[in-house]
């Protein structure tokens, strides 16, 4: 039996999607920049994947920039517009558990001369909004707070960030990294003050290499990738028609059927959370209920390694993360348990499991069962 449950790294394609795009690459090829037929018809494919976006988010199409994915999306979003408003002053504020486009983006913003305040968060990785006013001063031109943490599945309180953002200075920009939450919540950017929004294909059954980042129209941003001007000079570059036609449809089915889904994911959760916690000497990171992630589930189990857990649990067909896939492929100290204040001795020793709409109660049981064999046995092989 083979069982997935690493959908927070990346998930299956829709079939349809993976159909849309094979009809693209093999019959509608054309270059959209091109002027006769087979370039006006891969245009009307970009311009449907905009009105498609735009509709889902409640936002004008010419606020939709298509990218190779959310880590170019939020480099735009925060060098774009850091390097344009840096007159009004040079202070930005995100969390200390961004994702790593996020905190590595800063850290480049910080040797360019830029200010960056990191908020820190509770136990359960949410930021204090009294953190996030007090860190304001006259000089903050950016604010960059994710939606969905990608490894404990926290859930920011981005509506009321975005309003107190907003009540203290207008002019300042809210960007919203949404990779994780973009598919499992109607996030509608109006209504929430985010200027920014950023979003990857790859997370929601779409396909890898593309996303899009929603741009307020009134705000100021500087592309970060010039040449042929493309997308309004935004973003340079002949567009992949392919996956943004693929990114559209899976954005189309996924919001077709959102609230059925969601219920299910958050009672497999439910259902999967009540047996690890038959497990002995296990933890469960972060919030558990309805008001996190339906889909994300960080486990530490002490005395033995994640990465001999994700093996051991591959063995029985069974996939799994030992954190986030996105950083690298290299083992490293999470930065988001650290931030939680998860003990030192359990940092080496967490696994995610993350699920999808195609993720099974008959899958679930299957890994339950396999874990409870499974631990006993490699702890006895634990030196003391």
């Amino acid at each position: 039996m083979e069982v997935y449950l690493d959908n927070s790294a990346t998930t299956k394609c829709f079939k349809d999607v993976a159909e849309l795009m094979t009809k693209i690459m093999c019959e509608d090829y054309g270059n959209p920049s091109s002027m006769h037929n087979k370039g006006m018809q891969a245009e009307i494919y970009i311009r449907n994947a905009k009105d498609i976006i735009a509709r889902n988010l409640k936002v004008n199409e010419k606020e939709i920039l298509f990218t190779s994915g959310g880590t170019e999306s939020d480099n735009i979003a925060l060098i774009g517009s850091a390097m344009a408003n840096y007159r009004a002053g040079r202070h930005l504020i995100t969390t200390k558990i961004e994702h790593p486009a996020i905190l590595q983006t800063m850290k480049y913003l910080e040797e360019q001369g830029f200010e960056v305040t990191y908020l820190p968060v509770d136990k359960y990785g949410i930021i204090r909004l009294e953190d996030l006013e007090k860190a304001i001063t006259k000089d903050t031109i950016l604010v960059s707070i994710m939606h969905t943490n990608n490894e404990i599945g926290a859930l920011q309180p981005i509506e009321e960030a975005g309003r107190l953002i907003k009540q203290i200075n207008p002019r300042i920009i809210f960007h919203v990294d949404a990779v994780q939450g973009f598919g499992k919540f109607r996030i509608h950017p109006k209504k929430m003050n985010i200027d920014l929004l950023s979003v990857s294909g790859h997370k929601i059954h779409g396909p890898k290499g593309v996303g899009f980042l929603y741009i307020n129209e009134k705000i100021k941003i500087k592309p970060i990738i010039y040449g042929g001007g493309q997308q309004k000079g935004m973003r340079s570059g002949t567009e992949n028609v392919p996956g943004v036609a693929g990114l559209a449809k899976a954005v189309e089915m996924i919001y077709a059927d959102l609230d059925e889904n969601i219920e299910k994911l958050h009672r497999l959760k439910e259902h999967f959370i009540a047996g690890i916690e038959q497990i002995p000497e296990i933890k469960i990171n972060g919030l558990t209920g309805r008001e996190s992630a339906p889909h994300i589930v960080s486990v530490s189990i002490r005395g033995i390694r994640s990465e001999v857990m994700l093996h051991a649990l591959e063995e029985k067909g069974i996939y799994i993360s030992a954190g986030s896939a996105c950083a690298s492929n290299k083992p490293q100290t999470s930065d988001t348990l650290k931030a939680i204040g998860v003990e030192k001795e359990l940092l080496d020793s967490t696994i995610r499991f993350s699920f999808s709409e195609f993720t099974t109660q008959e899958e679930i049981d299957y890994t339950l069962q396999a874990m409870k064999e499974i631990i006993p046995m490699l702890r006895r092989y634990v030196r003391h």
